[in-house]
């Protein structure tokens, strides 16, 4: 008698190691991803979209097309406003020695107002041509050193020491001063001024004294012709 086959169960197979099983994503956390990657696309956004620039109400309106440059072609910089122009001599000033200067009483002189200060290297190099000019033109001539952040104990022995012979004013505090005659952009700036009051001649930085005579003596001599006239 022959005994009939019981057919074997199929045993399941392990997944082959190449084929990855099907990855199923659970729709909140895909949402969640989703989300996430929106954020970092805003943020990188922001950091390339540049902010809001701050006003300045002290800036120019915007010039129209082709405006701007007939305006540079034309106007003076700022560094040489002043120039042909009134100085403005209409301030009154304390000296080192806390004695008030007032500008206008040097109109009718030559002036040479020169903005300075003791820790300034190119200022110093500067002084003994003031301090020759002073001595040869005194009687035609006005030199005025202004400190711009200098104190008395500061200046005093510091005149002291380079036997500076024309007045030092204290500049310190004095915004008034410094933005009459600004902008002041180095130390130190120096400012020719004729008998008129009238700037002729700027220097923003250090000039020789070769350069400072060649500008005073000519507005020191014209003066002396007409008298003699």
């Amino acid at each position: 008698m022959e005994q009939s086959e019981i057919p074997s169960t199929p045993q399941p197979q392990p997944p082959s190691p190449d084929v990855p099983p099907a990855l199923h994503v659970r729709p909140g956390r895909r949402n969640a991803w989703l989300a996430m990657l929106a954020v970092l696309v805003a943020l990188l956004l922001l950091m390339f979209i540049p902010g809001p620039q701050e006003y300045d109400p002290t800036a120019p309106p915007p010039a129209a097309d082709g405006a701007g440059e007939a305006q540079a072609a034309t106007e003076p910089t700022s560094i040489d406003t002043l120039v042909g122009k009134q100085a403005p001599l209409g301030f009154t000033m304390k000296d080192m020695n806390g004695v008030d200067v007032q500008l206008s009483a040097f109109k009718g002189k030559v002036v040479l107002l020169n903005f300075w200060a003791t820790w300034c290297g190119p200022c110093q190099a500067e002084i003994p041509d003031l301090v020759k000019l002073q001595a040869q033109y005194r009687d035609d001539l006005v030199i005025l050193g202004v400190s711009v952040d200098d104190t008395p104990d500061k200046m005093q022995p510091y005149a002291a020491e380079y036997k500076i012979n024309y007045p030092l004013l204290l500049g310190a505090g004095r915004t008034d001063v410094l933005n009459a005659f600004g902008p002041i952009v180095g130390l130190p700036s120096t400012f020719i001024i004729g008998r008129d009051g009238i700037v002729t001649k700027k220097h923003s930085g250090m000039a020789t004294g070769e350069q400072f005579e060649s500008e005073v003596k000519p507005l020191i001599d014209a003066h002396a012709g007409s008298a003699g006239a």
